[in-house]
């Protein structure tokens, strides 16, 4: 290799990179508003998500699904200045439903109006804070009606299921036995929700001219086997307000989201 070729290329690389960073420096992005698209892929483990095909687990147990959807709602951006959007609060509640995926197995959600900025981290609640709850049927404007046509609203008690696993399981002594998993909170007495924050790979560019895209993976099997793993031959297979399971699966679920990569 010619080393001062290598050197001239690295020089302008450099250069490249100094510039773009400039530019970067020099823009104006006051007033301005962009678009932004989070994209939630599930999966199980490394291999994509498919209604009703076999996922196996630590234990030697293994599930198929047949629903899968879950809440997520009060999507938070931090620039690279530590200055911090929230996504308005009445249209910022979303249900990431499978079934609506496209055939790359992506469920959309869109942000318009977005200030322009270079983003560094993302942050999200999963299911319904407790002060959105407390607005009743009157301040939770057309979600409450969303979520009882989804089945993401018990019932028989007050208050939002936040994720719904639906399908069956097996193990060495049985075969396809029901599963249903509906984690929430009830009133106040149960409340599950959580919130996580994600640092990105590189900058989320959102400009005028431009439309930003977060790529975001679910793992579904950190759901059930993650800091806690679960069995559903223990009691895991039906679950809905138990006190003592429904924050474990709460706080597995928190460890279940990762960003893949970043579209500028």
């Amino acid at each position: 290799m010619n080393f001062s070729k290598t050197i001239g290329a690295l020089a302008l690389s450099i250069a490249i990179i100094s510039c773009s960073s400039d530019d970067d420096a020099m823009e104006n992005l006051s007033n301005q508003t962009g678009e932004l698209t989070v994209k939630f892929d599930n999966a199980v483990g490394n291999q994509d998500f498919i209604f009703n095909s076999s996922f196996s687990k630590s234990n030697g147990e293994s599930f198929k699904l047949e629903t899968l959807k879950y809440i997520v709602s009060n999507i938070k951006l931090t620039d690279e200045n530590g200055v911090e959007f929230e996504y308005p609060t009445s249209d910022n509640i979303f249900i990431i439903d499978e079934a609506n995926a496209n055939n790359a197995g992506e469920i959309y959600v869109e942000l318009d109006n977005v200030p322009a900025a270079n983003y560094t981290k993302i942050s999200f609640g999963i299911g319904v804070d407790q002060a959105r709850f407390a607005q009743g049927a009157a301040g939770q404007g057309d979600f409450l009606t969303v979520a009882q046509d989804a089945g993401m609203f018990w019932s028989w008690a007050s208050g939002y299921k936040f994720m719904r696993l639906d399908g069956t399981y097996s193990d060495a002594t049985v075969t396809d036995q029901p599963v249903n998993i509906h984690m929430g909170s009830v009133g106040t007495s149960l409340d599950n929700y959580r919130e996580i924050t994600l640092d990105l790979p590189n900058t989320s560019r959102v400009r005028e001219d431009s439309h930003a895209e977060i790529h975001l993976v679910t793992d579904i099997l950190q759901i059930l086997d993650g800091a806690t793993s679960l069995n559903f031959s223990d009691g895991y297979d039906q679950v809905h307000t138990n006190e003592i399971e429904t924050p474990i699966i709460a706080n597995n679920f928190m460890g279940s989201f990762s960003v893949d990569h970043i579209h500028n």
